[in-house]
């Protein structure tokens, strides 16, 4: 929970570097909550519904809380994904290659799995070794 606070706190923070730990357990926490959030919009009945021509009323999972949630971390889990791709020593824009359906995603999931840049790199020292 700990690294999650830390992320809100540094959410406009794009410079330095980020430990794998802090930002798995950010994404850990972030899917948790986002659930808890679609839940709540189920329980509360603030899901999404549209009409289908000859299918019916069709309802989402999520809603107006889990939409709000998603808009107010947007902006911190893309600063802790540049931090994350800093620690390797990769550019933040390399987060881009996730816009390639499945290839660039795969690419970037694994960017994100490896381990720190020993030492300081250009962004910075290593957060494992303060």
């Amino acid at each position: 929970m700990n690294w999650y606070l830390k992320v809100l706190k540094e959410y406009t923070n794009f410079k330095g570097r980020a430990r794998r730990s802090e930002y798995w357990y950010f994404c850990l926490v972030n899917v948790l909550v986002s659930f808890g959030f679609m839940a709540l919009d189920n329980v509360l009945g603030f899901n999404f519904s549209y009409e289908m021509p000859g299918q019916g009323l069709q309802t989402l999972p999520y809603g107006y809380l889990y939409l709000a949630y998603a808009f107010v971390v947007l902006i911190p889990s893309l600063a802790v994904a540049v931090r994350r791709l800093h620690d390797i020593g990769k550019s933040g824009w390399n987060y881009l290659w996730a816009l390639i359906p499945l290839l660039g995603a795969i690419y970037v999931i694994v960017l994100l799995a490896k381990d720190s840049m020993p030492g300081e790199n250009q962004y910075g020292p290593n957060p494992k070794e303060i």
